[in-house]
């Protein structure tokens, strides 16, 4: 055989570094409500992390604070300490294959190798490398370094390919990585950050390659733990009861996997950057990052829901959310010949109900519904080669 976002109390934010990179892009749809502003947070820290309340920040850094991360990355052992307990990897004994993304310095490299994980280091820049071989060298196997960028991998035109950029088909067997089965446990992590001013589109990138099981999801269900903005995470983590940022991934995401924040941090704007900040996007000095674990489902596929027509599932959400004011029944009316109001009854939603009134795991009922509701193969009012169009 091929639930709601899990969320932890952000109760203390302690100063951390993420890296960045980009992806390549896929098509997300025009089904997405503006993002909403940012409140700007101000935070103080010392020569090591220190954890202040999330909320009402006053204090402004000291001008003297010694660095914790530059330039995306890590350079802070306590702080990379702090990340490695919240991931719980000496637990159950079990030893964990990591892949980090852009370790840099590797800091947080040597906090993963202390737990006995084995760790295979992504790294896109070059400078780094040397030292990371360096280390490498010292380990016996237990770390592997290579020259990629995590975030670039699988692009679309698979024929214009060269380091930093690979295939995911060609790495990951000369790594020893197999292929798992999506019942089986989780084969691997990869720990590392969204790009700054690529989320939404490494989200798409990453859930078009869930959905398929292609590229990393190929090898099994992926375990990711990324660093993401505050904002980015909120919509992510949405339901119903919070509907101005309830919407199409918020829905895609629950329904795919379990979402946990681990941990989340107050960092200097401008350290997010490998070249400086776009000032028209970022008018705060500061922003709130979260730390969050995504583990896919092992019941995400059913013999409704497959990599054979999720691209009609995310139709399906993409049109409901296209008019977030209008009634459920309105967009079913051109997304199956099927009878709206039957069709809600027998997935027990209420006929009365807006897009964004219903939770993720209806919206997957709701396909599941249609989908099993005949075997007439004209269920739905859908065009594959219109929606592949990217806009």
């Amino acid at each position: 055989m091929w639930g709601p976002a899990t969320v932890l109390p952000p109760v203390l934010a302690p100063s951390v570094l993420v890296g960045v990179g980009r992806f390549c892009f896929w098509r997300s749809g025009a089904a997405m409500r503006k993002d909403l502003g940012t409140v700007p947070h101000r935070f103080r820290s010392d020569s090591c992390p220190k954890l202040w309340p999330c909320e009402d920040r006053r204090e402004s850094p000291p001008t003297s604070a010694s660095h914790l991360f530059s330039k995306g990355y890590i350079v802070n052992p306590t702080l990379a300490a702090t990340l490695v307990e919240r991931l719980q990897l000496t637990e159950n004994g079990h030893r964990h294959l990591i892949i980090e993304c852009d370790p840099g310095h590797g800091i947080l490299t040597k906090a993963l190798l202390n737990t006995g994980a084995s760790v295979i280091a992504l790294q896109s820049d070059k400078k780094f490398i040397p030292h990371l071989k360096s280390l490498q060298e010292k380990l016996n196997g237990k770390l592997q370094v290579v020259y990629c960028d995590f975030f670039k991998m699988d692009p679309d035109n698979h024929n214009t390919v060269h380091p930093p950029v690979v295939l995911s088909q060609e790495l990951f067997p000369s790594l020893g990585i197999e292929a798992n089965s999506w019942s089986e446990d989780i084969p691997f992590k990869v720990i590392g950050t969204f790009p700054p001013n690529n989320e939404r589109k490494a989200l798409w990138k990453l859930l078009h390659d869930l959905y398929v099981c292609s590229s990393i999801y190929k090898y099994g269900r992926v375990e990711l733990c990324m660093f993401i903005s505050e904002k980015q995470y909120e919509k992510l983590a949405a339901d119903p009861t919070n509907p101005d940022l309830y919407h199409v991934l918020s829905v895609l995401w629950q329904v795919s996997c379990k979402i946990k924040l681990l941990y989340k941090a107050c960092v200097p704007t401008c350290d997010l950057y490998k070249k400086g900040v776009p000032s028209f996007k970022h008018s705060s000095k500061y922003q709130n990052l979260c730390f969050v674990q995504i583990i896919p489902r092992k019941n995400l596929f059913t013999k409704y829901l497959t990599p054979i027509n999720y691209d009609i599932f995310f139709h399906m959400v993409k049109q409901c959310f296209g008019r977030r004011s209008a009634f459920l029944t309105h967009h079913l009316h051109s997304l199956t010949p099927y009878d709206p109001v039957a069709i809600l009854n027998e997935a027990g939603i209420n006929t009365n109900f807006k897009s964004c009134e219903v939770y993720p795991q209806d919206y997957k009922h709701l396909f599941e519904t249609i989908e099993c509701s005949s075997d007439n193969d004209n269920k739905w009012l859908y065009d594959r080669v219109l929606e592949n169009i990217e806009c």
